[in-house]
């Protein structure tokens, strides 16, 4: 059977490491790159993505000098030209160039936090330091609290998003806080002003975090930025719906009213599965139809509910139209939603499942289904 895309792979292979490699040797006299990557692709195979990025830090440390400040000194001497600080979209090296930020934690966040710090800024000009900064935040809080304020107006643009995106209170994939998660809020005060979609996106992004424990403090945050005015209106407008799309797929009555929803509706809802039963692997097809008498925005989502063999079913909140129903005319809606029996987040298992029409946070229709074993 043919292999499926892996990311760990395509990010981490012998092409990949020999670029590493040749910059390394660039940074580092005497640098036995054949060693090197040998030693990283013999420890590939048994790692996944995460882990794979410590062991190209672990086949490095041999190469590099004991005391942190030469080695710091080497690991900038050995970083790719810094990225273009006039850009304002995304803009990565490769993956791979996270090893920087594990060896500042592994040996300079404890004796030499100062110079493991400019490491950082140096390095998440070439790829975010989001996750190393962490570790800092929790060992020493209040002094580089105090440096992210400096960083929050820096003249890049990579610099400034770390800021927001290695404060946030539930960012994927690392390690959990121990500041108070309010406490950044001075920081998403002046970064939601950038000019840069990916510090605004990263801006965002925070607050929808916030918003999974204290929806208020959202809110609030969202009317004073409408106030002040720092920010151009369409820009600060999808920032607004992007920071609120977790409240709004849980109808959140404040949420949805910012946005201009109401979910005091009156609507006629007709919600038919097109193909039952359905398989793995294969296509949920529906339609849906919605009147209304009076003029009405919607913004309609979908819910599926799956079986779970042992457990609570799961469920999953889906976008499917932002839209008017006009008074006295039906809106006509049809989906075909792929069921991957490979998913990354969740796994399918046959049984009894449900879809349900959400319309302006409120569930208006719905229908069981049969989900079939892939074949």
């Amino acid at each position: 059977m043919a292999q499926g895309f892996s990311l760990k792979d395509q990010l981490f292979n012998a092409t990949t490491v020999a670029e590493l490699a040749g910059e390394i040797s660039a940074g580092v006299p005497g640098f036995d790159s054949a060693r090197f990557q040998a030693d990283v692709l013999s420890g590939f195979a048994e790692r996944e993505l995460m882990a794979r990025l410590d062991w190209i830090a672990d086949c490095l440390e041999p190469h590099l000098s004991a005391d942190f400040l030469e080695m710091a000194d080497q690991l900038e001497a050995s970083m790719p030209a810094r990225l273009d600080p006039s850009r304002t979209a995304v803009e990565f090296c490769h993956f791979g160039h996270a090893w920087p930020g594990i060896l500042a934690v592994r040996h300079g966040m404890v004796e030499h936090r100062v110079r493991a710090r400019v490491l950082l800024y140096e390095a998440t000009q070439r790829f975010s330091m989001e996750f190393y900064i962490r570790p800092f935040l929790n060992r020493w809080p209040d002094e580089t609290l105090a440096r992210l304020k400096l960083w929050a107006t820096d003249e890049n643009y990579h610099v400034r998003r770390l800021v927001s995106e290695g404060t946030r209170p539930s960012l994927p994939w690392a390690k959990k806080l121990d500041i108070d998660p309010m406490v950044p809020l001075e920081f998403l005060d002046v970064l939601h002003a950038d000019g840069a979609r990916f510090v605004t996106r990263s801006v965002a992004n925070h607050l929808n975090d916030i918003s999974k424990f204290n929806s208020d403090a959202v809110l609030g945050r969202l009317d004073q930025w409408h106030g002040v005015g720092k920010q151009n209106e369409k820009e600060l407008g999808w920032m607004t719906s992007h920071a609120l799309r977790t409240l709004i797929k849980q109808g959140h009555s404040g949420a949805l009213q910012r946005l201009g929803y109401r979910n005091d509706i009156n609507v006629d809802a007709k919600l038919d599965i097109v193909n039952q039963p359905v398989t793995i692997g294969k296509t949920l097809e529906f339609k849906a139809s919605l009147s209304a008498p009076e003029d009405l925005p919607v913004l309609v989502d979908y819910i599926l509910h799956f079986h779970r063999p042992k457990g609570k079913p799961g469920r999953k909140v889906f976008k499917l139209k932002q839209s008017n129903v006009k008074a006295g005319q039906k809106l006509q809606l049809e989906k075909f939603h792929k069921l991957k029996g490979n998913a990354t987040t969740f796994k399918l298992h046959p049984g009894p499942h449900r879809i349900d029409l959400q319309v302006n946070g409120v569930v208006v229709a719905g229908e069981d289904f049969e989900l079939r074993a892939q074949l």
